[in-house]
């Protein structure tokens, strides 16, 4: 096989990577430059290129359609308690009011530290809401898209 002699100028942060690489590889410089020539001018290339990016895209949708969802059950769950605490909420005379602050105090850093605790615990609240409403699909019909196979399931040391 004949070849072309070239003389090439690249940026110098493209010549070290290029060395290392050779030297890991134990490849030529000229060997790993032509494969990289060749992988670009293929035709196949820009429909490689064009299905990774793809599959990245399908993946990123199907995380924001999970950020929406999870978004819209807190908005609706916020919105319910508010309506709730609005219509069953007394208003508290003027002389229990300091009494009042100070109970809400109190609840709020109970609050705080539930919360704590329960964000350690490394489980959604809404996720835990999901899978009562909506059982795991891949009961019934395999392992989820989003899980691999060999994961141990979410809830795995859970009591049943």
């Amino acid at each position: 096989m004949s070849r072309a002699r070239l003389n090439l100028f690249i940026e110098t942060e493209h010549a070290k990577r290029l060395d290392e690489l050779a030297a890991m590889k134990g490849l030529s410089k000229s060997s790993i430059v032509a494969a990289a020539l060749a992988s670009f001018l293929s035709p196949d290339s820009g429909d490689q290129r064009e299905a990774a990016i793809a599959k990245r895209l399908d993946r990123l949708s199907r995380q924001f359609d999970k950020l929406e969802r999870d978004q819209n059950i807190l908005i609706e769950t916020m919105a319910l308690y508010v309506r709730y605490f609005l219509t069953v909420s007394t208003p508290v005379p003027e002389a229990h009011q300091d009494a009042a602050r100070a109970q809400g105090r109190a609840r709020f850093e109970q609050f705080v530290e539930q919360l704590g605790r329960h964000l350690l615990r490394g489980r959604s609240l809404v996720k835990d809401v999901i899978e009562e409403i909506q059982p795991d699909p891949g009961q019934f019909f395999g392992p989820r898209e989003d899980k691999p196979a060999g994961d141990p399931p979410d809830d795995a040391g859970a009591p049943s």
